[in-house]
This record gives C-alpha cells, structure tokens and sequence, in this order.
C-alpha cells in the first residue's frame, strides 16, 4: 500500500491498483479485452499505485504480464507481448491528492468563505502533482516512499515551498515543530539524484522578509543550476483572513521588497549568468512600478506562479499590434472561437451569430489598467469598441485582485456597467471540467441574468484569436 500522507493530513485509504475510465476502439488494450472498471493492479509482478506507476513500469517494456482485478472481484493475469513504441489505448482515472499536514499561517483555504465550492477546501501536498503540474509542496512530511519514488521514477522538476531557509522561521509559517520544518536533508538528497529543485517563497511581511529573505535567496541560489528558480510572491489575504500574526502587503512594502531584491537579482546575474530570483508580478504593480523586461526573466521558469505573466502578454499583444499595422489586419469576432474556448460550449447561445466589435471584457483589477491600455491601442488601430472593466472581487474581498478568483457573484454585481453586443469573462474563473464558477454559481444561471451573451476567453488565445483573424485576411 502507497503510503500518501502522515498525521495530521487526511488520510485516504486506497486499493491497490489504477482504474480504466477508457478504452480506446481497436486498440491494444481492446484486443487483450480490458475494460472501464477494471483495475490494473501489478504489471510484470509489480504493485500498480496510480498511472504514473503504469506509464513508468510499462515504459520501454516489450514483454508484459498485467495483473487485472474484475468489477465483479475475480482476478486475471494477461501475459502479451507489444511494440516498444505500441500505445495500449488506456484512460485511467485522475490522481487522487495526497492531503496537507502543515497548517501554515497564511493557507489559503484559512480565507475561503464557508459556502466556497468544496474543492477550495483540499489542501494538496503531492509530489505527483508537483510533477505533472507545477503544485507546490513543502516537503515536510513526505515520506521515505515518496522520496524513493521521486528519484526512482525520475520526477523531475519538483516544484518546493521553501518559504524561508532560516529554520525557526519556517517552522512557524508551517505551523509546525522544527525537526518536521527541516527538510536540509531532503533537499541535498533530491540534489544529489539530480533532481531538479523549483523553489517559491510566499513573502509575509515582517515574517520572512528583509534579512531573512536574503538569506533564504542566498541560500538557495548557491545550490543552481540543480536549483533552477526561486520565485517570491506575496502573501494574498481575504477578508476571511483575521489572523492577527499576519500582516497585508502595502505598495511601500512592495517598492522596498523590489529594491531589496533588485540588488540581489544583480548579484546573481553576474554569479550565475541568470536572474534566480524573480518577484510575482502583483508586487511590481501594487507598487507602482514598472514590469521588468523579457529578458529579465530567461524562459519564464515561474509563469505559472504568477511571475512573468505581465510581460508575457504585453510583448506578445505589443508584437501583434505591429504585424496588424504592417498588414493592415482585419478585426476580430470573438464567437467564431466560441466553442473552442468555452467548457461545455452548449452554454453559448445559439442566437449569438453574426460580427460585432463591440463588448466589455471582464478582468480582475490588478490585471485591467494593463489589459486596458494595449485593448485601446487595439481599438485605435482597428477602429473597434472594445471596453475594459475591472471587477472588484467581492467575494474573497481582502487583497485579492486578481482575474483567476473571481465568482459568479463578483460578474453580477457589475452586470448594469456592461456595454456592447456581447461580454468576455476570464476562461481561468470557470471550473475546466465542469461550467461551474468557485461561489458554486453555474455559468449557465449567470448567463440568464446578463442581457448580452458571455464568452470565457483567455487573454492568450484573444491574441491567438487576432492573429487568425489577421491570417484569414
């Protein structure tokens, strides 16, 4: 038995083995007769935990023995052989989370209101996850098992809450003991297989800033390039948050972290040849500041923490904006993308057809003097009517103000400021396998209440969406 988490995390009991969903039509997997239901349980001999052990035990292997338990419970052993390169045709179900054992000062789950969706509760510390998708962990209690897999099955990068290397400091924004908060150990050992390291550190100030942030930076910028990036990003609280220990970030703290950083990032530039250490993009524009350049941040190791993401974008709008005056492009309409955009497309309504450029698009308020000011260049040249609204989010409150955690609820409450024949609201906001938004509302019930149809359209595909357009003409 795969042993997922230890006291105090939720414990999930768990057969062995991993469930077909799917099977594909003439497949490999058809013609050894393997069905949704069944559970694989052991290829060649050995313990099947979940589909990464499959992909990983069946990998480069010709000769295969799989031990298979029927939804009716007997057990079958099929022994085939297969091309190296010969995909089975299989659909397994998803990764179940293995839960969190810290109990950090500023978890977000701590800031959720009590009617969130369900699923903002689940604390996940998986370095399965951490694998696949970029999900942090701290790596406080993983276990001898995980740790073994990691370097076994090759799981690299892992992506490691660092938060601070100074020890006592650590161990009180886990909210845990000392000898669970030290994890040196697990590191140099992670480093020593040449497992590559992602670390973050959630900044909070008068906690693990100042000093101890230099130290933590220093600290594991000696440890590149096994220790790629280190992103600092700041502490984002609710007004569910009422833990007095913490403190809210404020642009003065933002414009002196920059400062204190930016001395750091230089030393690094010229040690190591890269910038290492890089600020999430909210404390640049919560201090007023200006977004450092694309080549401040090499390949955007950090993107997906919210680091680079600005400047991203605008390089890419602004590159776009050039190639439309050189060929004089045409404008664009967003419902021709439609299903392809939206989850569950039939939400769209079917009485949306024909062009029109004029709507509002729906974005958080960090994100919308940004979006705005490149929308307008864009109307200038096209000669569109494009509105750009910041919605204030309402449901979390607090600092949060970015597009991804808006709700239905926040979408309503701005419904009467909406101009045009039709609104966008950030894809990032809806649930990706279910139209359903973090407050619980459908997006079905929030379509019926606004007098235009909504479109959920990423801001990188509305740049892609531009650049067919202009293609087309």
């Amino acid at each position: 038995m795969y042993e997922f988490a230890v006291t105090p995390a939720v414990t999930q009991l768990r057969r062995p083995g991993v469930i077909i969903t799917e099977v594909a039509p003439e497949s490999l997997a058809e013609e050894l007769e393997l069905e949704p239901n069944d559970r694989i349980v052991r290829v060649n001999g050995r313990l099947v935990r979940d589909y990464l052990d499959f992909r990983f035990q069946t990998a480069g292997e010709t000769d295969l023995t799989f031990q298979v338990k029927k939804p009716d419970g007997e057990t079958i052993e099929i022994e085939f052989d297969r091309d190296e390169s010969e995909d089975f045709g299989l659909m397994f179900e998803q990764i179940v989370p293995r839960q969190c054992a810290n109990e950090c000062l500023f978890c977000f789950c701590k800031g959720n209101p009590e009617d969130a969706r369900p699923s903002l509760f689940v604390r996940d510390e998986d370095i399965r996850l951490s694998f696949l998708y970029g999900n942090y962990t701290t790596l406080s209690s993983i276990t001898e098992d995980e740790m073994k897999r990691i370097i076994e099955q090759r799981l690299s990068p892992q992506y490691v809450s660092v938060h601070a290397t100074d020890l006592k400091t650590r161990a009180y924004l886990l909210g845990v003991e000392e000898s669970r908060a030290d994890i040196s150990d697990k590191l140099e050992r992670l480093l020593a297989a040449d497992i590559e390291l992602h670390a973050q550190v959630v900044l909070c100030p008068e906690i693990n800033d100042g000093a101890v942030l230099e130290k933590t930076l220093r600290d594991l910028a000696a440890h590149y390039p096994k220790v790629v990036s280190t992103a600092v990003v700041p502490v984002a609280l609710t007004r569910y948050n009422t833990d007095e220990r913490l403190t809210r970030v404020t642009p003065e703290f933002c414009r002196r972290t920059v400062k204190e950083v930016e001395k750091l990032q230089k030393e690094f530039r010229k040690t190591l040849g890269v910038t290492f250490a890089f600020l999430g993009d909210e404390i640049y524009i919560k201090g007023g500041l200006e977004i450092p350049s694309r080549r401040h941040y090499g390949n955007y190791p950090q993107i997906e923490d919210g680091v680079g993401m600005v400047r991203s974008f605008v390089n890419s709008f602004e590159k776009f904006l050039t190639s439309a005056k050189e060929q004089n492009s045409a404008r664009v309409d967003l419902r021709t993308h439609a299903a392809a955009l939206v989850p569950n497309a039939e939400f769209i309504p079917p009485a949306y057809a024909g062009g029109s450029d004029f709507g509002t698009i729906l974005t958080g308020e960090m994100f919308a003097p940004i979006l705005r000011e490149q929308i307008e260049k864009y109307n200038e040249l096209i000669g569109s009517r494009l509105h750009v609204l910041a919605v204030p989010n309402t449901y979390f409150g607090g600092d949060v103000s970015v597009a991804g955690l808006l709700t239905g609820q926040d979408f309503m409450a701005v419904r009467d400021r909406i101009v045009g024949d039709f609104v966008t609201i950030p894809k990032i906001t809806i649930k990706s396998d279910e139209p359903i938004f973090l407050d619980g509302m459908k997006f079905e019930d929030l379509q019926q209440q606004f007098p235009v149809p909504i479109i959920p359209v990423d801001t990188e595909i509305l740049i892609s969406m531009l650049e067919q357009k202009k293609a087309d003409r």
